[in-house]
């Protein structure tokens, strides 16, 4: 099934079940006000949507709408998690060859991972707004999920099953203020601002044959002014699949429902399907002539991030955002 929030004036929005073709939706009321509620109890719930879903889809739902993304929050508005990977090691490995910096050993058995800000995150069409052009502004086309209960000590298998949904992600990064924050050796804080997520959480069976051993086996489009700059396959090259990013955290705590955890920029080692993020583009311009070429975003430019399933349809619907300055 589909789900999304929409606005209603809160900081938790409302819930919708939204239909396959996202042509529809339907309140989800008097079955659960929020995503979180129905996560928190979702065995008893989920079937309850589910219906509603089916329902939805067979054009037999009496109170359904048009759905708008651009009345959509996030998913889940504000999350008890946001931990975010960096799955791909293709990606750490060209960045590195920028910098002629070597990649550790420990990277290739050991997932990378920070926590990131959780209180706020960003709906599919919210504009981003910064302070400075000068920060280095930047996308990032993720994947992530949504878990359950996931235990203290669970194996990578364990937590797959504890994977409740899938989200479309924009991973925006602050690239001038990074390496500042890094070389405090505390990790990122300013350098991450809020994440934006498509306007739809699916769950896994929605996509079928492309959800296979926790990962999604789709082509990650990105658009940036409207220009088509990344077409990236998320699966194959996926060096720590969901089920051993949830586990990474689950090693020393439990992870609770609700809790989001992303995949990291998605990237191939094939150049000509473009990238993900900008940063990963100037690296490729660094290896090949020595020196990046490439800005980063300016106010005023936008970046479409789109993910389809195998029959065409838009998966988690559409990130459409537009940089602007902050008032």
């Amino acid at each position: 099934m589909k789900l999304a929030t929409y606005k209603d004036g809160s900081r938790d929005g409302q819930l919708v079940v939204v239909s396959r073709d996202l042509s529809l939706a339907h309140y989800a009321t008097g079955i659960a006000g929020r995503l979180q509620q129905a996560l928190d109890d979702w065995n008893f719930i989920a079937p309850q949507l589910q219906d509603l879903y089916d329902t939805l889809n067979g054009g037999k739902a009496r109170h359904a709408f048009g759905f708008d993304p651009s009345l959509c929050m996030a998913p889940l508005p504000r999350a008890y998690q946001w931990a975010d990977g960096s799955a791909y090691l293709n990606h750490v490995e060209l960045v590195r060859r920028a910098r002629n910096a070597e990649v550790p050993a420990s990277f290739y058995t050991d997932p990378l991972m920070y926590q990131g800000g959780s209180d706020d995150l960003l709906g599919p069409c919210d504009e981003a707004r910064f302070a400075s052009e000068d920060w280095g502004i930047d996308f990032e086309a993720e994947i992530a999920v949504v878990t359950g209960d996931v235990s203290i000590g669970s194996t990578p298998e364990q937590a797959i099953e504890g994977i409740r949904l899938l989200m479309l992600a924009n991973d925006w990064s602050l690239r001038n203020l990074i390496p500042a924050e890094l070389a405090k050796g505390f990790g990122f804080l300013q350098g991450k601002p809020a994440t934006a997520f498509g306007p739809v959480a699916v769950t896994p069976d929605e996509l079928g044959a492309a959800w296979q051993g926790g990962r999604v086996h789709l082509t990650v489009h990105s658009q940036w002014n409207g220009k088509a700059v990344g077409a990236c396959e998320a699966g194959p090259e996926m060096t720590f699949h969901f089920g051993e990013l949830v586990a990474h955290i689950c090693k020393t705590r439990n992870v609770r429902a609700g809790s989001i955890v992303g995949s990291g920029t998605v990237s191939n080692k094939d150049w000509s399907r473009g990238y993900s993020c900008i940063a990963e583009k100037r690296a490729i311009e660094t290896v090949e002539s020595g020196r990046a070429s490439t800005e980063f975003m300016r106010f005023g430019d936008t970046i479409r991030i789109e993910v389809k399933g195998r029959d065409g349809l838009s998966v988690f619907g559409a990130i459409e955002q537009r940089v602007a300055a902050l008032a």
